[in-house]
């Protein structure tokens, strides 16, 4: 029996559990460790669920996930190098290299490293995937498996996660952040915050459908409601003279650093 453990019960974890638990069956069971007995109960709870205890639950489980944070990466892998042994080890772990996890555990060890986002909430994650030195074709498929029960899955040289952890795996961040400040402007214009609330909803779920539906670069659909003279262009101009693409290029550039500083942290 093929089953996966969960190490790590936060936002990220809770997320790919509740995805897996919905979508095509990836594996044949699923268990979760979660060091707060609180949090741990509320899983095992709300999603039917066994909650073990780390040592049990690795032992137990062909498939391990690694969803703690970055922080606390040496000490479970203090905790699980005893007990692993030829399971394949997927970690989305921010910042942390397979190289990292490699060494704090048993000789050879597959390890493939993943950066999910949030919307793995609803289904609808973008996920990262890289080899580690020991991954095989079979392992990258695998891994393929868990995450695409959640979402959307690409591939990319591990040398290319930071980049990718900074744009797609804090990129919702930046859209809600965007939303919540155009939600402000329609209540500074007079409108209900429900009224702006649904108007923007909708328009960002719109915009997006258009995006991927229709393979049209973003210029070109930006251009299609940019009338010469007409509202459009004037707040284009206003976003342009306050920096706001400058301001996006830079807090994309930090957090691919803060990514890499994580995993310099910990090796």
């Amino acid at each position: 029996m093929r089953r996966l453990a969960i190490l790590g019960g936060g936002k990220i974890g809770e997320a790919l559990l509740s995805g897996l638990l919905r979508g095509p069956r990836a594996v044949d069971s699923i268990v979760i460790s979660e060091h707060n007995p609180e949090r741990a109960a509320y899983l095992a709870a709300t999603y039917d669920v066994q909650a073990l205890p780390v040592e049990d639950a690795v032992r137990a489980s062909s498939v391990l996930l690694i969803a703690v944070k970055p922080q606390d990466i040496a000490a479970l892998l203090n905790e699980i190098a005893p007990h692993a042994e030829g399971q394949l080890v997927i970690s989305v772990a921010a910042g942390i290299t397979t190289k990292r996890i490699e060494a704090g555990l048993a000789p050879a060890t597959p390890v493939v490293r993943t950066m999910p986002n949030t919307p793995a909430l609803v289904d609808q994650a973008m996920t990262a995937i890289s080899a580690g030195a020991h991954a095989t074709e079979e392992h990258l498929v695998a891994a393929e498996r868990v995450l695409a029960s959640v979402g959307r899955v690409i591939r990319v040289p591990e040398s290319q996660l930071d980049a990718v952890t900074a744009l797609s795996g804090s990129g919702p961040a930046y859209f809600f952040f965007l939303v919540e400040a155009m939600i402000d402007a329609g209540i500074l214009l007079g409108l209900p915050r429900a009224v702006a609330a649904e108007l923007i909803v909708q328009t960002a779920l719109g915009s997006a459908t258009m995006l991927r539906d229709t393979g049209e670069h973003p210029v070109q659909l930006r251009e299609a409601v940019t009338s010469p003279g007409g509202t459009t262009i004037m707040a284009i101009r206003e976003l342009e003279r306050h920096g706001v693409r400058a301001a996006l290029l830079a807090a994309i550039e930090a957090a691919r650093d803060r990514s890499v500083e994580l995993g310099k942290v910990e090796d």
